[in-house]
């Protein structure tokens, strides 16, 4: 299972920090995560024996199969 920040928005974010910076930029703020996903592997979870139950699952932004 993972529960974290988006990697995804992660990298657009400092994408679009790093232009700030080049362009020459001052000031710029400290900024927080604002997006997380819940992530579960069931594959490993079935090789380790572990079963992962359905009402976890419907939390779940992504099933790894």
């Amino acid at each position: 299972m993972w529960y974290g920040n988006n990697i995804a928005h992660s990298w657009r974010r400092l994408g679009f920090n790093a232009g700030r910076i080049l362009k020459g930029e001052k000031g710029l703020p400290i900024e927080q995560t604002t997006k997380f996903e819940f992530v579960i592997n069931l594959q490993t979870a079935r090789a380790l024996g572990i079963e992962v139950p359905n009402s976890i699952q419907l939390l779940a932004d992504e099933l790894i199969e």
